[in-house]
């Protein structure tokens, strides 16, 4: 069966083009105008990935989030055109795994959906608990606890989580990581990691201000503390 694209945005000349690319590439692909349509459709189709335009009227991008973040953790990327740094920065601590910047090339496009699927589709084919401290994750449920609370992380966080606790103490770069969880590792993207990194402190550590789990290797990365 074929994947299904959501691809939300106010122009309709760019929801065309963009669906009937996909449509070449064998993808099932609705459309929506704003962030209230999309709220209908997303619901009513439930689609494997969301390419979301931020500026829309009626409901901009980022409420959608804030909204269907709460009901579902699918996989979005955002679609800008803006240049400032504190909208993609915002759109991906509110939960988008991903953005591209208008006006972008349909391979590129493609490229991100591919990668940001086969992350969301990770399934280890046998249980998977991994441990430390009293943090516990299970690849298999892709389920966190920690001191028994259930923590609930995007597809982004649990991933990057998943890497550091898998080889505790060993420095994962900025761009070992963005590999790791994307498949691809561009340089201008690395600073993404920060985003989600911050993200995931403040879900699993005590005091997120200074971590006891996640640790920054100042001009490096992070490691996922040994004690």
């Amino acid at each position: 069966m074929p994947k299904t694209i959501l691809v939300v945005d106010d122009k309709a000349s760019l929801r065309n083009m963009v669906r009937a690319y996909l449509s070449e590439q064998g993808f099932r692909v609705v459309t929506a105008a704003d962030g209230q349509e999309a709220l209908f459709v997303a619901r009513e189709e439930k689609p494997d990935l969301i390419l979301l335009d931020i500026m829309m009227p009626k409901m901009d991008g980022y409420e959608f989030i804030r909204i269907f973040g709460k009901e579902r953790d699918t996989p979005i990327i955002l679609l800008t055109a803006k240049l400032d740094e504190t909208d993609k920065v915002l759109g991906l601590e509110l939960g988008a795994d991903d953005y591209i910047t208008k006006p972008f090339g349909m391979r590129e496009m493609l490229a991100r959906i591919r990668a940001v699927l086969r992350r969301a589709e990770k399934d280890p084919p046998e249980p998977d608990v991994l441990r430390a401290a009293d943090i516990v994750l299970d690849r298999d449920q892709r389920s966190v606890t920690v001191g028994g609370r259930a923590v609930s992380l995007t597809p982004t966080e649990f991933d990057l989580l998943t890497e550091l606790m898998s080889a505790p103490g060993r420095v994962f770069t900025r761009a070992m990581l963005l590999e790791a969880v994307q498949g691809i590792a561009l340089e201008s993207l690395e600073r993404s990691v920060n985003v989600h990194i911050r993200n995931l402190r403040t879900k699993i550590e005590p005091d997120p201000a200074h971590p006891r789990y996640i640790e920054t290797v100042f001009g490096v990365g992070y490691r996922f503390s040994v004690e």
